[in-house]
């Protein structure tokens, strides 16, 4: 007889932390303690039970503001998070060291912005300057920008998109720059103050107050968003499977993969396939991480752009 098998996802709760009990020098996951509703709640582990972690997060804490208000930075105490890795590393070096990748958002943080326009003018002229339609440029970088790129996708980006509306993105790395048109650091921005630095840096002031009239620009600050990429020393990220565990897996970015680079989708994946194919002992291997720096071909691609050679 076939058995199904029963997904529940519930919203807005948080998990606080993981209950392990230790005999023998195993740890084994026994509870799992969360908030919902304004409630403490705990769902019990039985022996059969297998639980998953995502660790940390790179959108942790995000804030958005507007096209009049700028984003708040917040930490990682407006979240739950980093603050359930830490609860579980706390006395256990094999849960890793969540202090490596939380505790610098300094060298992290990110501000991203969206914007929606309702007229073609910002489109058409972006057209006129770089030869590219929507989609088809990828992303553009403004060199002598304090701040930002931009990046124009094919159009309609997102399903029921009405025809005559438009959207692209942007971030900032270098968010604690004053603009170079805008005499306000990035971070410090509202949506239409970096609305009036992306126009300047296009050459596109005759156009502006059509332009900005007619876009919504939410600006999001993000302070984890590289948090991944921090210098960081062996063990400070776990094994997806932990040493001396019985029940549980680390998954996501904030977890060991030899060999494999993080900030990619590929690597939440086949973190969630080690977990799961180790937990349930099943004998089967992830797809094998491609390794392009061992291949000739990509090398003398990669010789030949570098050297600017196009014939």
């Amino acid at each position: 007889m076939a058995t199904r098998s029963r997904c529940h996802v519930q919203f807005e709760t948080t998990v606080a932390d993981i209950k392990l009990r230790e005999l023998h020098d195993i740890k084994t996951v026994i509870g799992i303690e969360y908030r919902h509703g304004g409630e403490d709640q705990t769902i019990a582990i039985e022996l059969d039970d297998l639980v998953i972690v995502t660790l940390g997060s790179m959108t942790e804490a995000s804030s958005l503001g507007g096209m009049d208000a700028a984003p708040l930075l917040l930490g990682k105490d407006d979240g739950g998070a980093w603050a359930l890795w830490e609860k579980l590393a706390l006395g256990r070096p094999e849960f890793g060291n969540p202090s490596a990748f939380a505790d610098h958002i300094g060298e992290t943080k990110w501000l991203c912005f969206t914007t929606t326009l309702s007229d073609r003018t910002f489109l058409r002229r972006l057209g006129e300057l770089t030869g590219n339609v929507p989609g088809e440029g990828g992303l553009i970088t403004f060199p002598d920008s304090n701040w930002q790129s931009i990046v124009v996708p094919y159009q309609p980006h997102f399903i029921g998109q009405p025809a005559d509306v438009a959207v692209f993105w942007g971030y900032g790395l270098s968010v604690d720059k004053p603009g170079n048109f805008v005499p306000k650091t990035m971070a410090e921005c509202t949506g239409r103050e970096i609305m009036t630095e992306i126009l300047g840096n296009l050459h596109f002031t005759n156009d502006e107050t059509a332009i900005i009239d007619h876009a919504i620009c939410i600006p999001c600050m993000m302070p984890f968003i590289t948090s991944q990429f921090l210098a960081r020393e062996p063990g400070d990220r776990p094994g997806v499977i932990p040493a001396r565990t019985k029940n549980i897996a680390f998954v996501g970015q904030f977890c060991e993969l030899p060999d494999d680079v993080m900030f990619t989708v590929e690597y939440s994946i086949r973190s969630a396939q080690v977990a799961a194919y180790a937990l349930i002992d099943l004998k089967r291997k992830p797809p094998a991480v491609y390794k392009g720096k061992f291949d000739p071909r990509v090398l003398y691609k990669a010789f030949r752009a570098l050297h600017d050679i196009h014939s």
